[in-house]
């Protein structure tokens, strides 16, 4: 028996070496399952990314039509500054639509529930901007496109904040951020191959989407979450909120560094196409390349802020902003234009993300939602406000 028994004991050493050999070998042995950090980074990467998808289409809405503008003016029979209602339109749809939708659809049936009523206002706003007769009708229709655009927005981030590491909220804001450059080139490409309406129908690029955000929507959390699954509290109205100086300067200065920026969105473009010559086409890609190099830039003034201080912060978002709009709108060269419409994106990405902050450092916890929501709101009435003033200035001043 004990020798059978050393036996035994052999083979299974002898059956150990074998396995360590093939390991330092790495012939046959078989990969170590993902630590669960590991696995938990991937599925982070994976809900990102979806997410994204769903949220960059929302943001092309907003920069898609500009360049297609004027060709849309003339089919529609109006002159530049009435066609500048078409991203008018989209801006307030957004403003109106992502409280209504969080209210509504979102209280009774969570993410799932916006998803699904967002997608079908953009699917039918899409189908009145393609068949609308006239401008009024094609405004109404970018405005329902909008309020869903702006419901899945709202959708994609309320899932994304499932994430308490910030991980996955970070790359959907990067998708929003890549969306809204990339639409110049995206629309004006769009507008050349289809004609001008489909630069304006640019959210129905979220329509593939769906189905698999419907499903994460509807399934597990997501990676990294660990929120719990209690029903919200009321809050009451936001009083104490508008009363704070923190939240007023923060929410201010982001309004307006919101409106510079869409104002450029607008005027920019049409102004290197004025300088250079250059197609649609051509304008776009150079103008999404600036405004994406700004975006990306902004990275480093988030990284500089701590060092500068609030206010310093402060000063050099104003500045940065201002210099911007008057070497954009004053400079004689198609590069020096670019660069100011880039500089715009790098102050306006840069201090949104700073000023959240910022709006609710002087709120207990309890508000800071309520807050961000109401800040959030003030960067929506810039989007639809800087296209309406740029065409406004393009027809007193004409420095376009």
């Amino acid at each position: 028996m004990s020798g059978e028994f050393a036996g035994r004991r052999s083979a299974g050493r002898n059956r150990w070496a074998q396995t360590d050999h093939r390991a330092a070998d790495g012939d046959t042995t078989p990969a170590p399952a993902p630590a669960p950090a590991e696995r938990a980074r991937q599925g982070t990467v994976k809900t990102g990314t979806l997410l994204a998808a769903l949220a960059a289409p929302a943001s092309m809405g907003v920069s898609g039509p500009s360049l297609a503008l004027p060709e849309a003016a003339r089919a529609l029979g109006v002159g530049p500054a009435a066609a500048a209602w078409l991203m008018t339109a989209f801006g307030l749809g957004m403003a109106v639509g992502t409280p209504l939708l969080s209210a509504t659809a979102g209280r009774r049936h969570g993410p799932a529930g916006i998803v699904r009523a967002s997608a079908v206002l953009v699917a039918l706003g899409a189908l009145l901007v393609l068949l609308a007769p006239n401008l009024p009708l094609a405004v109404a229709g970018r405005a329902l496109e909008a309020a869903g655009a702006a419901g899945l927005n709202v959708a994609a981030f309320q899932l994304a904040g499932r994430d308490r590491s910030g991980r996955t909220p970070g790359v959907v804001a990067i998708g929003s951020a890549v969306g809204g450059t990339a639409g110049l080139f995206v629309g004006a490409a769009a507008a050349g191959a289809f004609g001008w309406r489909a630069a304006l129908v640019l959210p129905l690029l979220c329509l593939p989407f769906l189905r698999p955000v419907l499903r994460l929507a509807s399934g597990s959390p997501t990676p990294g979450d660990d929120t719990s699954r209690t029903a919200g509290k009321r809050t009451g109205p936001p009083l104490d909120i508008l009363r704070d100086r923190r939240f007023l300067a923060a929410t201010g200065l982001m309004l307006a560094l919101s409106t510079v920026n869409f104002f450029l969105l607008y005027a920019a473009p049409r102004r290197v196409t004025a300088l250079t010559g250059w197609s649609a086409v051509e304008t776009g890609a150079a103008s999404s390349v600036a405004a994406l190099a700004g975006a990306l830039l902004s990275w480093q003034l988030v990284r500089a802020a701590p060092g500068l201080g609030p206010a310093r912060l402060r000063v050099v978002l104003v500045l940065g902003s201002a210099g911007a709009l008057v070497l954009a709108v004053t400079a004689p060269w198609a590069v020096a234009v670019l660069i100011g419409s880039g500089a715009s994106a790098l102050v306006t990405a840069g201090g949104q993300g700073l000023l959240t902050g910022a709006a609710t450092g002087g709120l207990p916890p309890a508000r800071h939602g309520l807050a961000i929501g109401l800040f959030n709101l003030a960067f929506l009435i810039g989007v639809a406000a800087g296209p309406a003033l740029a065409a406004f200035a393009d027809q007193t001043v004409q420095f376009i």
